[in-house]
């Protein structure tokens, strides 16, 4: 039935497969940026407290029997570290996005979200009234101050951005969370690559720009990434978490987020605090060698470098495969032009990250 879309796709070097990639090629690909995946004590210390309690699966939604202890104590941990009233776990980044943005925006109110943001908002926005959604120029806080003023709603405003942008590596400017008080909105800041790599304490934009944690602030990080295990989490005030689990259908429908899971993320948290000036030190290195061999100035571990040729970044990706490196190779529609994505994560070693950057430099400026 898809054969000829799917033909299409193929013509035009997007299409996308599942890899069960080789185990010692050097991970430059996945969002693991602080190693906390491969690391077997963690896993260990997670292992234990699940076993410790009297079941080992959620069993069911949390409101109805799936919430637990484990799921409780990792919440308010979360909480206390950010500076947040209260939390929710959710089972994805994907689900988190999909219970703010449906839920929180009631009729009569105004989404402004990144034109940038995570494909799972932008799907979230599909389901509210087109009228109620407005786009604004990425990371411009002046597109979006222009808008909020032009804006003839009478509801609540609601602003969705990213701490740091998936793609691009940027991180959100501070003058969108001044504009955010400034107009009286919801701030929606999707921390899945800020939380764990930015920041004094590495937890993240807020972190980052020593931003005072105000009843308008929603943050969102996902287990996935820096932290080394599956699923996420809203943090906002009482009212909005409230609020979030008796309106948001992921939270209420869904089977609660894996124990084990949980359990992981919240070791990796606490390994986080503890390590947080080694992890600090170790990025810094590590952006060093990036601005070093490939100039790029960068203040998250993303790296893309853009080669704008869906083959050549194809070929590229392969080329660097066969020398033993990973890294992404990414199309569209989730970028406008090919780019290779290299994470920098701190895990590898600097002679092979180093070794990485030549390559992807000289095979870059040979097309």
């Amino acid at each position: 039935m898809y054969e000829k879309e799917l033909e299409i796709i193929k013509k035009s070097n997007r299409f996308r497969s599942r890899v069960v990639f080789d185990q010692n090629l050097l991970d430059l690909a996945s969002n693991d940026y602080l190693g906390l995946a491969q690391n077997k004590k963690l896993f260990k210390k997670a292992y234990k407290r699940v076993l410790k309690n009297h079941y080992f699966s959620p069993k069911a939604s949390m409101l109805v029997n799936g919430y637990s202890k484990i799921h409780q104590k990792f919440e308010k941990l979360l909480c206390k570290v950010n500076g947040f009233e209260k939390g929710v776990i959710v089972g994805s980044g994907f689900l988190a996005n999909i219970s703010m943005i449906e839920a929180l925006v009631r009729k009569g109110d105004t989404l402004f979200i990144d034109e940038d943001y995570h494909a799972s908002g932008i799907l979230a926005s599909k389901l509210l009234d087109s009228k109620q959604v407005i786009t604004f120029l990425h990371n411009d806080e002046k597109d979006l101050e222009k808008k909020l003023k032009d804006s003839s709603s009478k509801g609540r405003k609601v602003i969705a951005i990213e701490g740091v942008y998936s793609m691009s590596g940027n991180l959100a400017k501070k003058e969108i969370f001044e504009l955010a008080k400034k107009y009286d909105s919801l701030l929606i800041v999707d921390e899945a690559h800020s939380s764990g790599v930015i920041g004094e304490n590495v937890l993240g934009i807020f972190d980052y720009y020593k931003i005072k944690i105000e009843k308008n602030h929603i943050k969102m990080g996902t287990l996935g990434k820096a932290y080394g295990s599956y699923g996420a989490y809203i943090l906002g005030s009482k009212s909005i978490i409230e609020f979030l689990q008796n309106r948001a259908k992921p939270i209420i429908y869904s089977t609660a987020p894996s124990l084990f899971d949980t359990a992981l993320g919240y070791e990796s948290l606490k390994y986080i605090i503890r390590n947080k000036k080694v992890l600090r030190q170790k990025i810094k290195q590590n952006l060093s060698i990036i601005q070093s061999y490939l100039g790029i100035n960068s203040r998250s571990l993303i790296i893309p470098i853009l080669v704008d040729d869906n083959k050549k970044v194809l070929e590229i990706q392969n080329i660097l495969k066969n020398k033993g490196f990973l890294v992404g190779a990414i199309r569209q529609p989730t970028v406008k032009k090919a780019i290779i994505r290299l994470i920098a994560k701190i895990d590898i070693e600097h002679d092979e990250l180093k070794k990485a950057c030549n390559l992807i430099k000289d095979l870059n400026a040979n097309k």
